[in-house]
């Protein structure tokens, strides 16, 4: 994870040292002192430095190194990246290529270099650099403990990390205990094993980290492997050698044939498999099923060109030949559904009464049908929801706590202290482990995604659109190409899912991703993960008395608090983000830390607060500010300071305005702001929009509107906004027609678009609008031209809609035989559109 830290930091490095930067500053460096003109080389040395050390780390990462001293100079190293990219926030604040004032950029130069009693000064900068070159040093002379681990002794390590890879060795289930694994998909499986055609058929089961796919195929392959010519099981896993692979499944293979049972046979066989280069492996291999019914297991498949790899041995003899991969990788499984459609099987957790039925077998093996003391029901159906349907935790812990007493105060204790008890109690550090391999090799740009998305209370379902805001506002998605950053987020959080570090809770008409999941048990080791790795904390001070968060914490997720936020956090602290979630914490009570003035995420959304401060204007980092659903109706002007503000949610709230000065905000991507009248929808005016603010349609970066009001001045002016792909307007009048359909004719990313007439009798002529992009989403609130539907736009763009939705329309001829044409068409919403 430190890998993840270093690289952030580099990132920004880069952007501090981006030429047309340094246009600019390196005459305002070179007139000051000696060590602020080196900043720009000072920079240079220490990026390549982290670089250095960041190659080093993904070197120990791979061959598995888990020795104490590596992970002291990797807390280090991380601690250093930390402090690094405090340093160059400040110097971006100070020395940054934007205007952050009204005039020149070289005038808003000249007032910063004469203005010492800013937050930050060039010469503060110069010198705490200096310390951080001398913790590189340090840090450098330090790396000498860490030579000892290296050699064979890291691959010893790795080893006994993989260990638990052994055939059989993790099936804690007995055949007789297949609980839950439903029957149908048994069937299922045997038919595709056992049935269909002579062809080669490869079946993949995927699923997350014990959730019971080796365990099922491992009953299957003792039932069913008689029953083939031949056959062999495989443990890939991440250690994974092409060669190695082969090898051992010529070694399984081997073992079915009778001639070679002696020991002395045997032997000589092992020596001349050992020897073999790839070719001849792959020779002798396809010899041996080329003319045979195999079976062939291949267990824990984590990437999709090692299963392309290994599956060139597995021939197609034409003789009913079967294949199975286990893996928690949807891609990985596709490339069975490629192959052959329905041969793609998805593992889901055991639900409730299947999970409570697995746990009672094992802490009441010797009671008679497994049945739990009516005293102690519900405290196991509260342990039970927290394995979350995970058959391998509902084992260990079922079997744990049948040798403990059997009391409620013993097993509440172990429920509350079930996060202490995974990482501390040896019967469940198998769990930990194999939970933690999908942790532990995730690209280092998804592992930050993933650590953030344990900040969120436990059973939370996360939206799409607010996660990805959120990582994007935290720098952990790096610009691809012509792709927005929402582009890229989205792909990160998709690769999540199908890694199955996080479960689909719902996804919208059109297949996209709407809200997810995390485990619960995964929840607790990724919380665990980032407290170690000084990444978030999660703060709850009602069970622990003047608990407070530490220095070393970079974020924080407040679940309950008893007293205020800010007076909970250490003063000192260098927050990155702040995100409350109990909405009973004191309104007045400070906000946030009077030092925090790194926050990049403060998100408020719930809580019962009438007022921001004036002192938020402090917080030059900040990109993502949420006030969702609270009872702030106005803010400070100091608000206009924040130049880095990316997203500003005021959703559902009392505040429809912004303050003078607003357009100052070049860096907004995404303002949602509005107050609901009627969630309902039934009513023709079901919220009340925000008012636009002088010089909105300045805001060239503005990618998101929801919602504001229409104006004859913003209407004109809206094509300014080439960047907008979601954009909500009310209040239109058929008047300002003309000049709209115009202005939205220049916005070439529009994908939404939603328009509301200013009252229910109003018509939107739209009949000539034209879009250089065909929209995904449409709404209509408002009285139609009869002729719409047959009109240019609609004949251009109707057939790429996937949504859409037309409410008071007013039509007098039916719509249907033209809205049944549109193939791409997943959801549509008619409301009193049609009088006819």
């Amino acid at each position: 994870m430190a890998e993840s830290a270093l690289l952030l930091v580099i990132q920004k490095i880069g952007t501090a040292l981006a030429a047309e930067t340094f246009n600019f500053t390196i005459p305002l460096l070179a007139r000051k002192s000696a060590a602020v003109a080196a900043l720009p080389n000072d920079m240079k040395m220490i990026r390549n430095q982290l670089e250095l050390i960041r190659a080093f780390l993904e070197d120990t990462g791979r061959k598995g190194c888990t020795d104490r001293v590596i992970e002291a100079w990797t807390a280090q190293a991380r601690k250093l990246a930390y402090d690094m990219e405090d340093i160059v926030d400040q110097f971006i604040y100070v020395v940054g290529k934007h205007n952050v004032q009204e005039g020149s950029w070289w005038c808003c130069m000249k007032k910063i270099a004469k203005k010492p009693q800013s937050l930050f000064t060039l010469d503060q900068i110069a010198t705490a650099i200096g310390g951080i070159k001398q913790q590189l040093r340090e840090l450098k002379e330090n790396k000498d403990w860490t030579q000892p681990i290296g050699g064979v002794r890291n691959d010893i390590l790795a080893t006994e990390y993989d260990s638990h890879y052994v055939p059989g060795q993790d099936y804690s289930i007995a055949d007789d205990e297949l609980v839950g694994i439903d029957k149908d998909r048994k069937i299922w499986i045997k038919s595709l094993l056992l049935e269909g055609g002579p062809g080669r058929r490869l079946i993949a089961l995927w699923g997350m980290g014990g959730i019971g796919k080796s365990t099922l195929v491992n009953n299957l392959y003792k039932s069913e492997a008689s029953k083939f010519d031949c056959h062999a099981w495989v443990s890939v896993s991440q250690s994974y050698i092409l060669e190695d692979i082969w090898r051992n499944m010529l070694r399984g293979l081997r073992k079915n044939f009778k001639e070679e049972s002696d020991a002395s046979n045997m032997n000589s066989t092992v020596e001349k498999v050992e020897k073999m280069s790839s070719e001849e492996l792959q020779a002798e291999l396809k010899q041996i099923l080329g003319g045979k019914r195999y079976l062939i297991v291949l267990d824990d498949v984590w990437r999709p060109q090692h299963l392309q790899e290994i599956q060139q041995v597995l021939i197609d003899n034409g003789l009913g030949s079967r294949a199975i991969t286990t893996t928690r990788s949807e891609e990985v499984a596709e490339v069975a559904e490629v192959a052959e459609a329905g041969c793609k099987i998805k593992v889901e957790p055991l639900d409730a009464d299947d999970a409570w039925r697995l746990f009672c077998r094992k802490a009441f093996p010797r009671f008679e049908n497994n049945i739990c003391p009516t005293e102690l029901v519900q405290c196991g159906k509260d342990i039970v929801n927290k394995c979350g349907g995970l058959p391998l935790a509902l084992v260990a812990i079922g079997s744990i706590l049948s040798l403990k007493v059997r009391n409620v105060r013993v097993w509440r204790l172990f429920y509350e202290q079930l996060n202490w008890e995974l990482h501390n109690n040896e019967n469940l550090s198998h769990v930990e482990k194999i939970l933690n391999l999908s942790y532990k090799y995730l690209p280092n740009h998804l592992k930050s995604c993933f650590l953030y998305c344990a900040m969120f209370p436990e059973d939370y379902w996360i939206q799409r659109k607010r996660l990805i805001r959120l990582w994007i506002s935290e720098g952990f998605v790096p610009q691809a190409g012509a792709l927005f950053l929402e582009e890229v987020a989205e792909g990160y959080l998709e690769e999540l899912v199908q890694r199955s570090m996080l479960h689909v809770v719902e996804r919208n008409s059109s297949g996209r991703l709407r809200r997810v999941q995390m485990h619960d048990i995964v929840r607790e080791l990724a919380i665990s993960q980032s407290k170690k790795e000084c990444f978030s904390t999660t703060y709850d001070d009602t069970h622990v008395r003047d608990q407070h968060v530490g220095l070393d914490s970079r974020r924080v997720s407040v679940l309950r608090c008893k007293n205020g936020l800010g007076s909970s956090i250490h003063p000192a602290a260098r927050l990155r983000s702040l995100i409350a979630f109990d909405s009973t914490v004191r309104s007045s009570a400070p906000l946030f830390p009077s030092e925090s003035k790194y926050i990049a995420v403060l998100e408020l959304s719930g809580l019962p607060i009438d007022t921001i401060p004036d002192s938020v204007g402090e917080l030059f980092n900040i990109k993502y500010l949420g006030l969702d659903r609270t009872n702030v109706k106005k803010l400070p002007s100091s608000v206009t300071k924040l130049h880095n503000l990316e997203t500003l949610s005021i959703r559902d709230g009392q505040c429809l305005s912004l303050p003078r000065g607003s357009q100052r905000l070049k860096r907004l991507r995404h303002i949602l702001i509005y107050k609901m009248l009627d969630k309902t929808w039934s009513r023709f005016r079901s919220h009340e929009s925000m008012v636009p603010f002088e010089g909105m349609w300045d805001l060239q970066e503005l990618q998101s509107l929801h919602t504001v009001g229409a104006n004859k001045v913003f209407v004109a002016k809206l094509g300014n906004l080439s960047q907008m792909r979601f954009l909500l307007i009310t209040e239109v009048k058929s008047s300002y027609c003309p000049q709209l359909c115009d202005s939205i004719s220049k916005l070439r990313h529009l994908s939404r678009l939603e328009l509301r007439a200013s009252y229910c009798e109003e018509v939107l002529q739209l009949d000539n609008l034209t879009l250089p992009k065909r929209l995904d989403k449409l709404t209509l609130v408002g009285g139609l031209s009869q002729g719409f539907l047959e009109s240019p736009f609609f004949s251009k763009h109707g057939d790429e809609l996937v949504r859409l939705e037309l409410y008071y329309s007013q039509l007098v001829v039916d719509p249907t035989p033209r809205l049944y044409r549109l193939a791409k068409l997943s959801r549509i919403v008619l409301r009193s559109a049609y009088i006819g």
